[in-house]
C-alpha cells in the first residue's frame, strides 16, 4: 500500500511541475505596473542634457544635420549678430518687388515667383531646440514679367515633418527635478511655393 502510494505521488508530481511552469508563462503575460513602467523610463538632471540631447540617443534616425531647418540656424544668427537682421526686422512685412537683373544674384527664397524669409523659431524643452522656420511674403504670387503681386495665384507654405525630442517631467516617483525625452513629429514650413487659388462654387 505505501509502495503504491510513493508510486502515484511520483507520477503526479511532473503534472505539478507542468501546472507551475503554465501558470509562470501566465504571469509573464501580464501587463506591467505602473510602477514598473516608470522605472524603464530614463531621467535625467539639468546638467546631463545641457543645450543638447544625449549623444546616445542621436543614432542615425535623429541625422538632424540634414535637415534645412537646422543647417540654416548658424547661419541666420550670424545675420542677427552683425546686424542686418535688425535691419531687415523693420521693414514692413510686404511683398516684395522683383528685378529680373538684381535677382540673379540673390538666393532662391528672394527670387522666388514666392518668395519667403526665415525666422529662428526657438524653445528650450526641444531638441533641437532652434529650428529655422519658413515664412511667405506674399499673399498673392510674384508676376515674373512685370515683377509686381498678383493675386491670380496664392502662396502657400511648405512643410516638412521633422523627428524633435521633448522634455517631459520625469514620471517617476524619485524623479522629482528629472526630466525624460519623448519622440514627437512637428510640422516645419521649409518655404513657399505658388497654387492656384481655391474657389467657391
Amino acid at each position: 500500500m505505501l509502495a503504491w502510494s510513493f508510486n502515484t505521488w511520483l507520477m503526479g508530481w511532473p503534472c505539478v511541475l507542468s501546472l507551475l511552469a503554465v501558470l509562470g508563462q501566465c504571469r509573464g503575460l501580464r501587463r506591467p505596473s505602473a510602477g514598473s513602467a516608470h522605472s524603464s523610463v530614463r531621467c535625467y538632471s539639468g546638467a546631463e542634457l545641457g543645450d543638447e540631447a544625449p549623444a546616445q540617443l542621436l543614432g542615425r534616425s535623429l541625422r538632424w544635420d540634414r535637415h534645412v531647418s537646422v543647417q540654416l540656424v548658424p547661419h541666420l544668427e550670424q545675420l542677427e549678430a552683425s546686424g542686418a537682421r535688425r535691419l531687415r526686422r523693420h521693414r514692413p512685412h510686404a511683398c516684395p518687388a522683383l528685378s529680373l537683373r538684381s535677382g540673379l544674384r540673390s538666393e532662391p527664397h528672394e527670387r522666388s515667383i514666392s518668395p519667403w524669409r526665415y525666422r529662428i523659431d526657438e524653445d528650450e524643452n526641444r531638441y533641437p531646440r532652434k529650428l529655422a522656420f519658413a515664412e511667405c511674403l506674399c499673399s498673392g504670387c510674384v508676376d515674373a514679367k512685370t515683377g509686381r503681386e498678383t493675386t491670380s495665384l496664392n502662396s502657400v507654405t511648405i512643410h516638412q515633418t521633422v523627428l524633435v525630442l521633448r522634455r517631459k517631467p520625469c514620471p517617476r516617483p524619485a524623479g522629482l527635478g528629472l526630466v525624460t525625452l519623448e519622440v514627437d513629429y512637428i510640422r516645419v514650413p521649409v518655404g513657399c511655393t505658388c497654387v492656384l487659388p481655391r474657389t467657391a462654387f
